[in-house]
């Protein structure tokens, strides 16, 4: 593709002649800058508002707009060049125009065939130039990326609205409200909301699902994320899985990783300290949204203590990026580790049940040394859970 078409692809993206539309600031972790060194790696379920975090780093690093590049690679102009080829000629067809000391902005870049490599070979000879790349699965940094980026890349995670972000958009949204809506941000905004979810949830099962696994039809895919969804919160028997679905356990195995790299839906292992038995167990499962798993599943009733449930999964996920749960003669909904010590996590629409504190004594018995048990409700989900945030 020549030069010229290619910058006046990208300027549809970029910012060279307008401002960024205002949007909500993202609660995530960046660095304190972005280096010529180090790639930073934006990965998150699609449509989590990655393109829009990306429109606000120039203005939190002081970056002049005109030295930016903006490019989304699921543009269906870029479609029959999608090559490390490409990648060099916009860099070259930039930097001839505006000099150096640029940002590229590069959305969407696992559609890129041999971009790891490509991207490699410029931090490895530093000109100055900084990348912030995004993708759409966490397979984005598993396998090659995983060699060829070793110590160049920094990782953020993004994720649909929190609360606190939903109540900027509704700033009288309650937590039901909220885990009625979810966090996708588009929806919150519109007035076909459930259609766009109910969209998202195919797209993320046909484009990074499906493609993914090479599988002939969507339609198993999507009955194995529709019992992710409906069974949130319950132990996962992959035999039993597969039964249902008439599919072959490898199989379901295979689904169940590719939906978990889409960001559809997080696998929660059994808490123990031994590998051993952590593997032996089953695990749960928890939607990436609240709002995605209302649309997407049977409609059997409202149950807001487990959405409240899902819901404080994924606060948990944020903040502490691994979560388990433990379970005995009673069950502990989940267990995260705060200065090397495990905090039982019980989760309920009111206040705690019997029930919930009988599996906290039983798992201090089993844990002596773990923490103080932090029991939360939607009245203490509301006001942040101050008492859940990582760090000694």
């Amino acid at each position: 593709m020549d030069p010229s078409e290619l910058l006046a692809i990208s300027r549809d993206w970029s910012f060279w002649d307008r401002l960024p539309t205002p949007s909500v600031p993202r609660t995530v972790v960046l660095p304190d800058e972005l280096s010529p060194r180090l790639a930073l790696v934006v990965q998150g379920v699609r449509r989590s508002g990655k393109s829009t975090l990306l429109s606000q780093l120039p203005a939190r690093y002081g970056l002049a707009l005109d030295r930016c590049l903006f490019v989304n690679f699921e543009d269906p102009r870029l479609a029959p060049v999608l090559d490390a080829q490409t990648l060099q000629g916009l860099v070259d067809a930039f930097e001839s125009e505006r000099g150096g000391d640029c940002t590229y902005f590069l959305d969407e870049i696992q559609n890129v065939e041999g971009w790891e490599r490509w991207l490699r070979s410029e931090l490895d000879r530093p000109r100055g130039r900084r990348f912030v790349v995004t993708g759409s699965n966490a397979h984005l940094l598993s396998g090659e990326l995983a060699s060829s980026l070793t110590g160049r890349h920094l990782t953020v995670e993004l994720f649909p609205f929190d609360y606190d972000e939903y109540r900027v958009v509704r700033p009288k949204g309650t937590v039901l409200q909220y885990l009625n809506d979810g966090g996708f941000p588009a929806p919150l905004t519109s007035l076909d909301g459930d259609r766009l979810r109910r969209a998202y949830f195919d797209d993320i099962v046909e484009r990074d699902v499906r493609e993914r696994v090479g599988a002939r039809s969507s339609q198993p895919l999507r009955q194995l994320a529709q019992m992710l969804f409906e069974s949130a919160g319950s132990e996962l028997s992959v035999r039993r899985a597969a039964a249902a679905l008439g599919m072959a356990e490898d199989t379901v195995a295979l689904y169940l990783a590719a939906i978990a790299d889409a960001y559809l839906a997080f696998a929660v292992p059994y808490f123990a300290w031994s590998e051993r038995k952590r593997a032996v167990r089953q695990k749960k499962h928890y939607p990436i949204d609240t709002g995605l798993r209302r649309v997407s599943v049977t409609k059997t009733g409202e149950d807001h203590g487990k959405m409240l449930e899902c819901a404080t999964f994924l606060l948990l996920r944020r903040r502490f990026g691994s979560v388990s749960y433990w379970r005995d003669q009673g069950e502990v909904d989940f267990v995260v580790v705060k200065g090397g010590e495990p905090v039982p996590v019980q989760v309920s629409w009111d206040a705690p049940t019997e029930r919930h504190r009988k599996a906290v004594d039983e798992f201090h018995a089993a844990h002596p040394r773990a923490h103080e048990a932090v029991f939360v409700t939607a009245q203490s989900f509301a006001a942040g859970l101050p008492e859940l945030v990582a760090g000694d």
